[in-house]
């Protein structure tokens, strides 16, 4: 039988520990747990020692973020499988159980539950709901979530389905693959850095997929709230690193076209007053301007590596146009002719 870690990278969050990790001990079988903490600063590791003196520890030097940490962490970590799992999240009984079924298909890399809120358990959660997609200018959705738009779950996505990216709030992988490829990008910090590790594994012909019979409530939001600017900064700007890293073809003329977009939404934080989102769509231009040279040699590397490019879950549509001048509100009311299957 093969080995799974779930590995959960803590830092400062004591408070979801203690609601949230009993359920993760109780309903996870065999399977070895893990906190990997980011150099907390509250009790989260006195926390542990004391009252999971079972689950192992590892101690990461400094908090390098979401990517960095869990790098750091898998490094000292030895199992045919991982399990990457927030913190704030509550697990069901036998949750990994239609995860690992999925993972028999040897050419699946990896695949996630379905993802609803903790606090309203009959909707969707930002945070890769029933599997993630990309449109043709990169920008990210799911089924069951559209942008800021989140649907009811009524059992509409419970079918396994190849997707274009798993979430990290709950990615089940292979060790090996995830090696392989040289983990997370920790230059993303947090935010979208499993998109970018699903696409380079993409790259290699692997899918990815989403086993809805498997549920966890995510909590989300619990490092950085959705509205910060912050999170507006990285998930801009890694949106972009990701773009010059993956994309097929020619790179400046798609590079452009999505500034350009990108450059809209900017000019709309700023007609709402929301001069510090705005400010955060700049900086992360500039940004990526600035670690451009070092994009173009990941580019350069992955594009050495890519063979037979599984598409699957690739929209060729704009899901911009869609939802905002379609006024498509739900994942199903899509046309599902514009996806990549493979």
């Amino acid at each position: 039988m093969k080995s799974l870690a779930i590995v959960i990278l803590n830092w400062n969050g004591k408070h979801f520990l203690e609601k949230f990790l009993p359920s993760v001990c109780e309903f996870s079988g065999n399977a070895k747990i893990i906190v990997a903490d980011n150099a907390s600063t509250d009790d989260s590791v006195d926390y542990i020692r004391r009252c999971f003196p079972g689950i192992q520890l590892i101690i990461n030097e400094s908090n390098g973020g979401f990517a960095k940490g869990y790098n750091d962490a898998l490094k000292q970590v030895e199992s045919d499988y991982y399990v990457l799992l927030n913190s704030d999240i509550e697990v069901t009984p036998n949750w990994t159980l239609p995860l690992l079924k999925t993972m028999e298909n040897p050419s699946v890399a990896g695949c996630q539950p379905k993802v609803l809120s903790y606090q309203d358990k009959t909707m969707f959660e930002h945070a890769g709901a029933s599997g993630g997609m990309l449109d043709r200018n990169y920008y990210p959705f799911c089924r069951g979530r559209i942008f800021d738009k989140f649907e009811h779950d009524e059992g509409q996505y419970n079918d396994v389905a190849d997707v274009f990216w798993a979430t990290g709030a709950a990615l089940l992988i292979r060790a090996e693959l995830y090696h392989q490829v040289g983990g997370l990008d920790e230059a993303f910090f947090a935010h979208m850095e499993e998109i970018d590790l699903c696409w380079r594994i993409k790259k290699l012909g692997y899918s990815f997929k989403v086993a809805p019979s498997s549920t966890i409530y995510h909590v989300g939001g619990g490092t950085l709230p959705y509205l910060s600017p912050k999170k507006t900064y990285l998930n801009f700007r890694n949106s972009l690193y990701m773009l010059v890293k993956n994309h097929d073809g020619l790179l400046f003329p798609k590079l452009f076209q999505r500034l350009s977009l990108d450059g809209i939404a900017g000019i709309r934080f700023m007609l709402r007053g929301e001069w510090k989102h705005f400010a955060s769509v700049f900086n992360a231009h500039m940004a990526m301007y600035k670690h451009l040279p070092v994009l173009m040699n990941q580019r350069k590397e992955i594009k050495k590596q890519s063979k037979n490019f599984n598409s699957s879950g690739l929209y060729r549509g704009s899901i911009l146009w869609a939802r905002y001048v379609q006024k498509v509100a739900n994942y199903s009311d899509l046309d599902q002719r514009l996806f990549d299957s493979k």
